[in-house]
């Protein structure tokens, strides 16, 4: 019986490994599981670009017929185009961005293509349902207009060395490159641009 003690002790050592298990952990842990994109890769990217806006002094204010005394710029978040050969959704680092731009204060915000259809929505029910108080029902041609275009662009370079006779160990190396610009919808000039690099290597040896 008491052979049996440390086999018995094994198993069960082997069985708890096996076991699957879940857990919270800090989403702004560096995440290293892959050499793919990732939640790092998406924090440090926006974080970066939407930190180069608010720093800018040519984003101080904007001057436009119309805008009253608030002369923060109007920014409409635009298409961040995926040029890279992996599945990114690119509409993660775009509402990232516009969270962080809306707290920073510095900036208001057009809606998103999205939010203009629900926009619309709201106010054919508010003018045409019935429903609603006439002199408090919002109408069609109040909405401010934007004064920039934010679009971007997110690119990668994929490289590989194989194992050799000479060196058994395997690398994989990919770079990322985000670039950034804010377009002045009136004049089309480039008022803002910014870019970004992250390089992510991994090793794996004869056995990996």
């Amino acid at each position: 019986m008491k052979a049996a003690l440390p086999f018995l002790a094994a198993c069960a050592a082997l069985l708890a490994g096996c076991a699957s298990s879940v857990k919270y952990d800090d989403p702004a842990k560096v995440e290293t599981m892959t050499i793919d994109w990732g939640s790092t890769d998406l924090q440090t990217m926006a974080g970066a670009m939407v930190n180069s806006m608010i720093v800018s002094p040519n984003l101080a204010y904007l001057e436009r017929s119309g805008k009253g005394d608030d002369k923060r710029i109007v920014v409409y978040t635009g298409r961040i185009t995926n040029r890279t050969s992996e599945h990114i959704d690119t509409e993660a680092i775009r509402d990232r961005m516009r969270t962080a731009l809306v707290q920073s204060g510095k900036f208001r915000l057009a809606p998103t293509p999205q939010g203009q259809d629900e926009l619309a929505e709201q106010v054919r029910f508010q003018q045409g349902s019935g429903r609603v108080d006439p002199a408090q029902a919002a109408a069609f041609g109040r909405q401010i207009g934007a004064d920039a275009v934010l679009v971007g662009n997110l690119r990668s370079i994929e490289k590989t060395k194989d194992r050799s006779l000479s060196d058994p160990e395997r690398r994989d190396d990919v770079f990322y490159q985000f670039t950034m610009e804010l377009v002045n919808v009136e004049t089309g000039e480039v008022i803002w641009a910014e870019l970004k690099d992250i390089r992510k290597t991994r090793k794996k040896g004869l056995f990996a």
